[in-house]
């Protein structure tokens, strides 16, 4: 009983340790998003969108 205890305790450790550099490293990633779109000037690929959604 006592080994399964220890075990448990090691996995819980090890399970806890990666959850915290997975953390990490997403907060560390730097995040990209694309600039915004004037549909002025890209009106034909929104109305395709429209189109395509409605359908």
């Amino acid at each position: 009983m006592m080994t399964v205890m220890v075990i448990s305790i090691i996995f819980t450790i090890v399970v806890a340790i990666l959850s915290v550099m997975t953390l990490t490293e997403g907060y560390g990633y730097k995040h990209k998003i694309d600039p915004p779109v004037n549909k002025d000037e890209h009106e034909y690929t929104y109305r395709s969108e429209e189109k395509e959604e409605s359908n």
